[in-house]
């Protein structure tokens, strides 16, 4: 974007030194309180004051955001400058999202069909992996290059929501959202503003692997009453009489934690995104994996750590070496179609013991709109027709999640595989059964699953005790939080 004070300002001066570009700002561009504060200032006061406000930083994710308001509000303006309507009343919108190809094709498609339905506004979409996608979108978000709108992940909308980044989809009034639950609705809100419109819902599970089970001569478990302890035998059982087979897998990700904390009374973070668990829940936690291990419920600690990190269709529930083990609904059609495995999926252990029920709905990724798009009508029709509109539903199925859409998701029930239709049917048979999702994660909180990871490795090789390795993840944690 080029805009002029009547002079060049060099993005370095304002802080942001990897984008080696230069703009020029134009005095009808620039809000009045940045005029105010520059006009009379010289190239060289204007990078000394900007220095200023930037000193010691690194080119990372969360540096990007963080000056992103500041940057684009001196070089740019935030809401004055922008990519409007053409003179003859067209619009181009700019359509982010990550993904594999499956996912690349079916998006490009209905990006076709919504074109040529709607001949005044042009969608272009921007495809990118998931390991390259935040880097570039922190970038854009930096130099005020925003995508329209943005496939954005539950560990990053409150990132983006906090910086103001994100557009407040409660605005749009011609959004259509009655076929939601308020449940899950509410998982895309950042203090009271809905920033993330669920695209596709989640719930985790535990899928047994039916082969398996058979061979082992065990009965399928009673997924209504079962207990963490009930599992965990069943583990040593499968284990005990099929050699070289994991029992059970136990899930050390942020998901697995929420779950067994709120079954335990507890919360892993409050509603402001303090980190409130108590030491005691999370060496709990600690301590069944540790158990699982030793008492030959599931693999030994390099077994262990070689099966969380293993390519989805090399894990040893894909692959026919595992009984049962947790597992989002929507992953389902993923495992069961990697080498032909007969998965059933099951409730979460513990359910009927605990202090309250762990199960939750996800968001399996959420719609999000650009703060700084001048196009508001064009992105509230394009959002109603990726969520609402049936055939947009019947193309996509179940590749972003289950519908969050009810309508959509009947509508689907019977166009989706055998296995896609279980990850469906459990999503509706426990709805009566679902508490609210945890609060969004916190800025800065993305890197729980890293953290969690290297601590269960430590608890397994007993290079520190639960007891001890507890405190310390929650300071280690905060600290994330609060950088």
């Amino acid at each position: 974007m080029i805009c002029r004070i009547g002079r060049q300002v060099e993005w370095r001066a304002l802080g942001v030194w990897a984008i080696d570009k230069k703009v020029t700002v134009h005095n009808t561009c620039v809000n009045d309180h940045i005029l105010s504060v520059f006009k009379d200032k010289s190239n060289d006061e204007v990078a000394t004051a900007m220095k200023g406000k930037v000193m010691n930083f690194t080119t990372d994710r969360r540096t990007y955001l963080k000056l992103s308001v500041l940057a684009a509000s001196a070089a740019v303006g935030l809401t004055a400058c922008g990519q409007g309507g053409a003179a003859d009343g067209s619009v181009t919108l700019r359509f982010a999202w990550w993904g594999g190809d499956v996912r690349h094709k079916l998006t490009e498609k209905i990006i076709e069909n919504f074109n040529a339905a709607h001949p005044n506004i042009t969608v272009k979409g921007e495809y990118s992996d998931w390991s390259g996608y935040w880097d570039k979108l922190a970038t854009q978000v930096a130099a005020n290059d925003s995508p329209d709108i943005i496939q954005m992940d539950e560990k990053y909308v409150r990132e983006y929501g906090d910086r103001g980044a994100l557009f407040d989809l409660k605005q749009i009034k011609d959004l259509q959202t009655k076929d939601y639950d308020p449940i899950t609705l509410n998982t895309g809100e950042v203090d009271g503003k809905l920033v993330g419109l669920v695209a596709g819902i989640g719930t985790l599970a535990i899928a047994a692997n039916l082969n398996v089970l058979k061979e082992a001569e065990v009965e399928m478990p009673d997924d209504t009453t079962w207990s963490w302890d009930d599992y965990l035998e069943l583990g040593r059982e499968i284990g005990k009489k099929i050699p070289g087979t994991m029992g059970v897998g136990i899930g050390t990700t942020d998901g697995d934690l929420y779950i067994w904390a709120r079954q335990h009374g507890d919360r892993l973070s409050d509603d402001d995104g303090n980190v409130v668990i108590k030491p005691e829940t999370l060496a709990s936690f600690w301590r069944r994996l540790l158990t699982a291990s030793q008492t030959g419920a599931t693999g030994k600690p390099s077994a262990f750590i070689e099966a969380s990190t293993a390519a989805l269709d090399q894990t040893p529930m894909a692959t026919g070496k595992m009984g049962l083990t947790a597992m989002w609904n929507t992953q389902l059609v993923a495992f069961a179609g990697a080498h032909g495995e007969d998965l059933k999926l099951l409730r979460l252990p513990g359910e009927s013991q605990a202090v309250e029920r762990g199960a939750y709905y996800k968001s399996s990724m959420f719609w999000s709109v650009s703060a700084r798009t001048k196009n508001q009508e064009a992105a509230q029709i394009f959002l109603n027709y990726l969520v609402n509109d049936q055939a947009s539903g019947d193309l996509l199925l179940a590749e972003r999640g289950v519908p969050a859409n009810n309508v959509v998701r009947a509508a689907i029930a019977d166009k989706v595989d055998a296995t896609g239709r279980l990850a469906i049917e459990y999503t509706d048979a426990i709805a009566d059964e679902v508490r609210p999702a945890p609060p969004i994660t916190p800025a800065g909180g993305s890197a729980i699953d890293a953290i969690l990871a290297r601590y269960a490795s430590d608890i397994l090789f007993e290079r520190v005790t639960p007891e001890a390795a507890a405190p310390a993840f929650i300071k280690e944690l905060s600290d994330s939080i609060k950088k």
